[in-house]
């Protein structure tokens, strides 16, 4: 199979869809691919060491786009990118599509198979290619909350840990999975006073067997849902329902019982938001002001740290592309029902039903587009 690595072009995206050492495990299965220049550059790999490892250096992005047989991005695809997509070419990345109908739908008019990594399971009931990037987006959620707290910022001007004599922060985090668990974890290890809210008591009695009493862990109602609101000082909203949009937990008005200064990052931002006053931000623009709140909603958290994250990234899909690349997509899907459910759009029609219920567009059974 011929594989197409193109360069990131979303604001501020610095990771590549695959390492050299990835690249070279494919080329020697007999796979041949193509990496635009300068793909890797933001996360430290040279054109040189995919050369090394085998693949080909391509100057010319349409030329890329047009040969491969497969395309391996990290991001859902920019507009001009959508455009090049064709019939019968398979689109394996990052898609968020319950968040994004015009992006839907022009996945729809091209005609190409895209088969999204956040939709993957496993035999545990996981997500195995977001968890990677759950992990980093989850700890970078406190880097990033405890900076925006800082006065410059337009917060309250508190330090996360506090010093001797001073309370430290109030960190609240709302969904205790893969997201919820690395950010309380992250901010128990700078020292603020942490609360995890989950509606799964048996989710909630793991973390504080884990945790051994450290992070306070709370199920989620209304009324312990604003309580959390009036006192932190730092929220993170790290709540995912697979592939669907994510519900609406702070609402406007809610605002009004936080801490002036106080601040929200919103982790599900790929996903629409958890909080009603979320818009996606970029890492160039990271922050903006709510009725005295400060909002982070970077949408690719984890191109921030390129490196950490290619690597983890790699790490989980490189089975799934030599499965794909080795046995053809369709193949590939057919032996194992935990990839076909991150087939998402395939020759014009909708494979993924939580999608199909956001934009209100008829969705087919996956297993029909093996037949």
């Amino acid at each position: 199979m011929h594989i197409g690595v193109p360069k990131e072009i979303k604001n501020h995206e610095y990771r590549v869809a695959l390492t050299p050492g990835g690249a070279r495990e494919l080329v020697a299965r007999g796979h041949r691919v193509s990496v635009e220049a300068s793909a890797g550059g933001g996360a430290g790999y040279p054109d040189d060491a995919y050369r090394e490892a085998g693949a080909t250096i391509v100057e010319d992005v349409e030329a890329l786009w047009r040969e491969a047989e497969a395309i391996l991005k990290v991001k859902e695809p920019q507009a001009v990118e959508v455009a090049r997509l064709r019939p019968g070419q398979i689109l394996f990345t990052y898609l968020h599509l319950a968040a994004e109908e015009t992006l839907t739908r022009g996945l729809l008019d091209s005609g190409a198979t895209c088969i999204a990594y956040e939709t993957i399971t496993d035999a545990q009931g996981g997500l195995p290619l977001l968890a990677p990037m759950s992990r980093v987006a989850g700890r970078m959620a406190i880097q990033a909350g405890a900076h925006s707290l800082e006065k410059a910022q337009g917060g309250a001007g508190i330090l996360l840990p506090g010093v001797p004599g001073v309370a430290p922060a109030k960190v609240s985090v709302i969904g205790g999975g893969v997201v919820g668990e690395n950010a309380a974890r992250m901010a128990l290890g700078l020292g603020a006073e942490v609360t995890i809210l989950d509606k799964s008591l048996a989710r909630l009695e793991v973390l504080d067997h884990r945790y051994q009493g450290a992070i306070r862990t709370v199920y989620s109602t209304a009324e312990t849902l604003e309580q959390a609101i009036r006192e932190s000082d730092l929220i993170v909203g790290a709540v995912l329902v697979p592939g669907a949009a994510a519900p609406k937990l702070i609402t406007r008005a809610m605002l009004a019982e936080m801490k002036p200064g106080s601040v929200l990052v919103d982790v599900a931002i790929d996903q629409g938001g958890c909080f009603e006053t979320s818009r996606p931000t970029t890492h160039a623009e990271p922050s903006y002001i709510v009725d005295g709140i400060v909002h982070y909603c970077v949408a690719n958290m984890p191109g921030a740290v390129a490196r950490t994250s290619t690597q983890a990234l790699t790490n989980a899909t490189l089975p799934f592309v030599i499965a794909l690349a080795d046995k053809g997509w369709q193949q590939a899907l057919a032996d194992d029902s935990h990839f076909l459910a991150g087939l998402n759009v395939h020759a014009g029609q909708l494979t993924y039903a939580a999608v199909g219920e956001a934009f209100d567009i008829e969705a087919v059974d996956a297993e029909r587009c093996l037949r």
